[in-house]
């Protein structure tokens, strides 16, 4: 400083190397956070799986039976009991909560809207719309026709809603709105395929549409475990221009991400991975909604995407085990509990974002 210069000394500040070496700290414990709350959720997928097989009695079987009898090494009683029975069950709800999870927060921090879930969207019921067509009018082809037509389904909403809310640009109220608008057409429609079905397809029809694992079997599970691992690939593959997407667009478009290829891509990963779900096991409600939130509560915005699958995973297989067993109330669709533990949360969610507005 020369005798001129009459500015107050600057306080100290830390050196780059301090700065550099206590970001990596703090990144290394985020890190740490992650890896444990991902291996305690693992943990309880693994104790509510065993708790879906074993719970209900495993009768006259032998104890030592019912391991090996879980990876088809058995025959007779246990293999039915076991195999063709439980275990696709808990896979059914597990590989559905991932994916719904998934979907859920692809959708959160794209829109950055917590109501901005493919279920509160109106994804779910145009996949739905698509799966019912395709279940009253093809079903010969269920194993593959019904996971596509509800694809179909998804990619139509996902278009219509982005059309319907584009004002020279996305409003996030306005697209939810829009999204319910054409959820409650997708609705009205599938229940008018309904109206003109034979009572054996409705009977099978209208306990899907509550969601519900109860037809579980290994076509289902093989498809649910192909989607899955092709959609967790694929939002491996976006997750940078997904990070850089919830900075703005200006933003992500100075760091060199395709702003609108990317949205669409985020977009349409989304409804594909809600659409395979809802497929197998029916529109299970308000899972995409709280997975998302709830893994951000655990491990922060940056690494939620990745924990999301295992959050729905947990909130699906338990809501299953619920819904088989829970004294007075069981059993009932898996669909119910997961309303009950969604619905009262969607609520406090629109209040306190009136109250924040206000």
């Amino acid at each position: 400083m020369t005798a001129l210069d009459t500015r107050p000394p600057r306080p100290d500040t830390p050196t780059t190397p301090a700065v550099v070496a206590h970001l990596r700290s703090d990144r290394r414990a985020r890190n740490r956070r992650a890896a444990v709350t991902a291996a305690v959720l693992t943990v309880a997928l693994l104790a509510l799986t065993t708790a879906s097989v074993l719970l209900g009695g495993i009768g006259r079987l032998d104890p030592a039976d019912v391991l090996p009898a879980a990876f088809g090494l058995r025959d007779g009683l246990a293999d039915y009991m076991i195999f063709q029975l439980r275990m696709p069950r808990a896979l059914y709800a597990l590989l559905a909560g991932a994916l719904f999870g998934l979907a859920g927060s692809l959708y959160q921090r794209l829109i950055r809207n917590p109501l901005a879930t493919p279920d509160i969207v109106g994804i779910s019921a145009g996949a739905g719309a698509g799966a019912a067509t395709a279940l009253l009018y093809a079903p010969a082809a269920f194993t593959l026709g019904v996971p596509v037509a509800a694809v179909i389904g998804s990619f139509v909403l996902v278009a219509a809603v982005q059309a319907l809310s584009w004002r020279g640009g996305v409003d996030t109220y306005r697209l939810v709105l829009v999204g319910i608008g054409l959820s409650a057409v997708c609705t009205a429609y599938t229940n008018y395929l309904f109206t003109v079905a034979d009572q054996q397809t409705i009977a099978i029809a209208m306990r899907w549409t509550v969601g519900s694992t109860n037809a579980a079997d290994w076509d289902g599970v093989t498809t649910l475990a192909v989607g899955f691992g092709a959609c967790a690939l694929a939002a491996l593959f976006l997750a940078r221009p997904l990070a850089t997407l919830t900075l703005g667009d200006d933003f992500a478009s100075g760091l060199g991400t395709r702003v609108t290829a990317s949205r669409v891509g985020v977009l349409l990963l989304g409804a594909a991975a809600a659409a395979l779900a809802t497929s197998v096991v029916g529109p299970i409600g308000f899972v995409s909604l709280i997975s998302g939130p709830i893994a951000v509560r655990l491990v922060g915005t940056e690494r939620s995407t990745l924990l999301a699958p295992l959050v729905g995973a947990v909130v699906v297989i338990g809501a299953d085990v619920l819904a088989q067993h829970a004294p007075l109330i069981s059993p009932v669709p898996t669909g119910v509990l997961t309303a009950l533990l969604g619905a009262p949360y969607f609520v406090w969610l629109i209040l306190r974002r009136r109250q924040g507005a206000s």
